[in-house]
């Protein structure tokens, strides 16, 4: 694979899990190609990865925009995280102590960034826990696949309004792991089924999102801090000249 091309997908889908690119979001070709530096034909190449991976689609009225997923899509997403996610531990005969560490380490780093506040950092490293587990156990096939759809399960997030609290998912992966470290890899199975099923919950997908959302947040005078910005004043006579005598 082309570098340029690899730099493209990577950025977006880290973008993604990071919940900072929203759902249905415009991906310029021209904008892009001019960001990398690269052409057009290596933005559409990078493109046409990332439509294989689920994580955008092409019209020809729109071009290339991240995906939408509508909510049998959702249902399937994290349908076959729970197949993959809990089958991996189901699979395991043991955990290396090494493995152990790291997941705990990012645990650590995970906390602090729900504690911090900071939304994007603890987005991406809440998904990041999954795709570590999977990277960790040492299956690059498996990492690869649970991290596209950590990708499309974050979009879902962003798209059908999570209730998900983000210290509850970080005490769950807590939870998981020490499962893991007590040897009891059904009972880390378990939680990680119940953890998926509960991040699912946390989202209405009975209702469907509202396309004019985004802009009707950006032109509701609520989102003005203190006061609105000034508007001009009309003076219907200030053409008429003023002369002196």
């Amino acid at each position: 694979m082309n570098p340029a091309t690899a730099n493209i997908e990577e950025a977006i889908l880290s973008a993604i899990l990071a919940g900072r690119i929203a759902p249905g979001t415009r991906l310029g070709e021209q904008k892009l190609a001019d960001l990398f530096s690269v052409s057009r034909t290596r933005v559409r190449e990078a493109m046409m990865r990332l439509e294989t991976r689920g994580v955008v689609q092409v019209s020809a009225r729109r071009g290339w925009y991240v995906v939408e997923p509508s909510a049998e899509e959702a249902r399937e997403a994290f349908q076959t995280r729970r197949v993959i996610e809990v089958g991996l531990l189901q699979t395991l005969q043991s955990v290396p102590p090494a493995v152990l560490e790291s997941l705990q380490a990012h645990i650590a780093i995970e906390r602090d960034a729900v504690a911090s506040g900071d939304v994007h950092a603890r987005t991406c490293l809440l998904g990041d826990f999954h795709i570590h587990l999977a990277d960790a156990l040492g299956n690059r096939l498996l990492t690869e696949i649970i991290r596209d759809l950590t990708a499309r399960t974050t979009l879902i997030s962003m798209l059908y309004q999570p209730t998900e609290k983000a210290e509850e998912s970080s005490h769950d992966h807590e939870d998981i792991v020490a499962a893991m470290a007590a040897g009891d890899l059904a009972r880390a199975a378990r939680l990680m089924g119940e953890h998926i099923t509960k991040v699912e919950a946390g989202l209405d997908l009975t209702t469907k999102p509202d396309p004019l959302a985004g802009l009707r947040e950006l032109l509701s005078p609520t989102t003005f801090t203190g006061n609105a910005p000034s508007v001009p004043h009309t003076h219907p006579h200030h053409h008429t000249a003023h002369r002196e005598d």
